[in-house]
């Protein structure tokens, strides 16, 4: 009898203890938010969402990740501050929404003549690294990448050279409104996602941005002409950063495993940004747009006159303490390496 009730209470005890173990384990589980702008059917949210999905598999289900697209738990302009501030754990975004916010990081959206996505993401993740912007130190900074050649494009008036530009009301943000105003245009800021019933209700005339907008916002179907202004191409710089303190909180295995899915990850948006261009310029060609190659005088005449844009923020930046020479240097030799 004595037997019999020991071995019920060391049933008892390890079936409890079982169920105790995996509560414990259950809890040991972090699960974060990651909060995007992008509409969930672009490539670089879908980026995003393999992402989380890369985390859970290679922590092995101590991090999972839940992904909030199209800026249903922050908006794009609060990206950056909701993650310091604990809204979401992860956000995606760009620097140029928050225009003075990030003044070194300001150096890389220059309009410097960006050639492709993937040299744009190397020379900002360079950037990044050689430079370890001070005003990135209240995140964890997870990965950073750039879009292709930023281009205009207008709703009706084609525009060959700056005459054409003359007066046209262009949306555009943090760098690029300079760059609107030194060709002679007038900008216009407003964030991405207001920018396709902007164009519908002619509060703009045009916008500045890359190729795969045509078809990642589906701005093809509101714009019908597009001008191949590579000579002063800039790129915008977006953003993946982790809320510094959950990032502490994290074993230090997940860590090293997030801190390699980050590595492969920069290469994959860099492709992903020149595969969406490719396609952008396919459907706008496909609709019957019109497609714009400049003449090589007007070429170097937009590029002259974007200088002025790159000087004023060496100035600007100078007068903050920050190193802009030796950045806008960098910036320009990294890109002249990667093209040869």
């Amino acid at each position: 009898m004595l037997r019999k009730f020991c071995c019920l209470v060391l049933g008892v005890l390890f079936t409890f203890g079982m169920a105790g173990g995996g509560a414990i384990e259950a809890a040991a589980a972090t699960t974060l938010t990651f909060s995007d702008f992008f509409p969930p059917t672009h490539a670089q949210s879908q980026l995003c969402q393999a992402w989380c999905k890369e985390v859970e598999k290679r922590t092995g289900g101590e991090v999972k990740v839940e992904f909030y697209p199209g800026q249903t738990l922050t908006k794009a302009t609060q990206n950056y501050d909701g993650v310091v501030q604990g809204l979401s754990d992860v956000g995606q975004a760009l620097f140029g929404y928050t225009r003075g916010r990030f003044p070194l990081m300001e150096a890389v959206d220059l309009p410097v003549g960006y050639t492709s996505g993937q040299n744009a993401t190397k020379v900002a993740n360079a950037f990044v690294q050689k430079f370890q912007p001070k005003e990135l130190s209240d995140v964890k900074v997870m990965y950073v990448h750039a879009h292709g050649p930023g281009l205009l494009h207008t709703k009706k008036k084609p525009v060959h050279n700056t005459d054409d530009l003359k007066g046209l009301k262009i949306r555009s943000h943090g760098t690029t409104a300079k760059v609107v105003e030194a060709l002679g245009g007038v900008p216009v800021a407003m964030p991405m996602p207001e920018l396709y019933q902007s164009l519908q209700k002619g509060v703009v005339d045009g916008a500045l941005y890359p190729l795969e907008t045509n078809k990642g916002w589906k701005m093809a179907e509101v714009v019908e002409c597009v001008t191949l202004s590579f000579s002063m191409a800039y790129t915008s710089t977006f953003y993946v950063v982790m809320n510094k303190d959950k990032w502490n909180s994290l074993p230090d295995k997940a860590k090293q495993a997030i801190e390699e899915i980050n590595k492969e990850w920069q290469a994959k948006h860099g492709e992903a940004w020149d595969k969406i261009d490719a396609d952008g310029l396919a459907l706008m060609k496909e609709k019957g747009r019109e497609i714009i190659e400049m003449e090589p005088a007007e070429a170097a005449k937009w590029a002259k006159l974007v200088e002025p844009v790159i000087a004023g923020y060496v100035k600007d930046a100078k007068a903050k303490g920050l190193p802009a020479d030796e950045a806008v240097d960098f910036i320009r030799k990294t890109l002249v390496g990667l093209e040869k």
